[in-house]
């Protein structure tokens, strides 16, 4: 492992501080020498790789309990801290009764152990990756840009089939993304220079040619929580999660769906895609086929064809297209069957 230095941040001023780069420094914040870390999950999986190396590790977990690690429910959604464990957002009573789609997508995460560690803000940038990423001999555009990438004609099993470029074709592993993209989702920012808020839906970026550069952060910036609206769509809605096994594995395929409905006609739908994409991936193509109808299972199939019809597949993940459409499928039958 590298060698590092340790900090704990007293403040959100002192934290941005110790994590700001300087001036005139255009290295992605997943390159920085300074990295910031509250659970530790992701991160220390691969500093013991010795795939990511900081120099320094900036600790947050004394920000202000009230700005960072609390959940605020009212009439107009909610916010959630960044500091807020998933276990603690996983049974979180409004959580599981308003917004069952944020619940699920916690619940089939990790195990409850890691659940009870794990941080919501370090939740949403967990890298990007797959086995060629963790496996250091191999060339990898994401450890070293320009260098090739192995699972082009590697093999492919569990790479992404959407969002995909000729630079890289590692999935997004998270699933509670996918019910913040879903339900339309914002970002809250800390950074240098400023505060900001940008839609969820902006954070990730797909690989392009430049797979190392994975989010919308600039150095420094500090994800301080997130805010989800409320509407008439966020009770009834789920995430089902398609897997090799049942206990603690990431996605093959999964779907998060939020529904509202007027008898059986579509009012409104937000559709999200995990494993299956290179970022959270909302499928617009299916949810503009769904409004408006009545959704039944010959509906679900067009709406399911609509959202992977741009799909590209390798040698070895091309199951992963029926694979989805069929968990896309599921979802929308079983969100629409809610008793709500």
């Amino acid at each position: 492992m590298h060698p590092f230095a340790y900090q704990r941040a007293s403040s959100e001023q002192a934290a941005v501080e110790a994590g700001n780069p300087g001036p005139g420094v255009r290295r992605p914040p997943t390159e920085a020498a300074a990295q910031f870390v509250a659970g530790g999950t992701n991160m220390s999986d691969y500093m013991r790789l010795n795939v990511t190396r900081p120099d320094v590790l900036i600790d947050i977990n004394e920000l202000s309990p009230s700005a960072y690690g609390h959940i605020e429910a009212d009439s107009a959604g909610l916010r959630i801290g960044a500091l807020v464990r998933m276990a603690e957002a996983e049974d979180h009573p409004v959580i599981r009764s308003d917004y069952p789609v944020i619940h699920d997508t916690l619940k089939l995460a990790a195990t409850r152990q890691i659940r009870n560690m794990a941080s919501l803000g370090g939740n949403v940038l967990q890298r990007t990756r797959c086995e060629y990423f963790r496996e250091a001999s191999f060339p990898c555009n994401k450890r070293q840009p320009g260098s090739g990438c192995s699972a082009l004609d590697g093999f492919n099993r569990r790479h992404a089939v959407l969002g995909v470029s000729d630079a890289c074709i590692a999935t997004y592993p998270g699933d509670f993304a996918q019910a913040l993209i879903a339900l339309d989702a914002r970002v809250e920012i800390m950074g240098p220079q400023r505060r900001r808020t940008i839609a969820f839906s902006e954070l990730h970026r797909q690989p392009g040619g430049t797979p190392n550069v994975e989010t919308g952060l600039a150095p420094g910036e500090l994800i301080t929580g997130y805010v989800v609206p409320a509407g008439p769509h966020t009770r009834r809605s789920r995430y089902v999660k398609t897997r090799d096994r049942e206990s603690y594995q990431f996605a093959l395929a999964s779907a998060a769906i939020a529904l509202d409905l007027d008898g059986a006609t579509v009012k409104d739908v937000r559709i999200a895609l995990g494993g299956v994409a290179t970022v959270p991936w909302r499928a617009h193509e299916a949810e503009q086929l769904l409004v408006g109808q009545p959704l039944d299972e010959t509906l679900a199939r067009r709406a399911a064809d609509a959202a992977f019809a741009q799909a590209r597949t390798r040698e070895h993940n091309g199951y992963k297209v029926p694979i989805g459409k069929e968990t896309l499928v599921r979802a929308l039958l079983e969100t629409q069957a809610m008793d709500v």
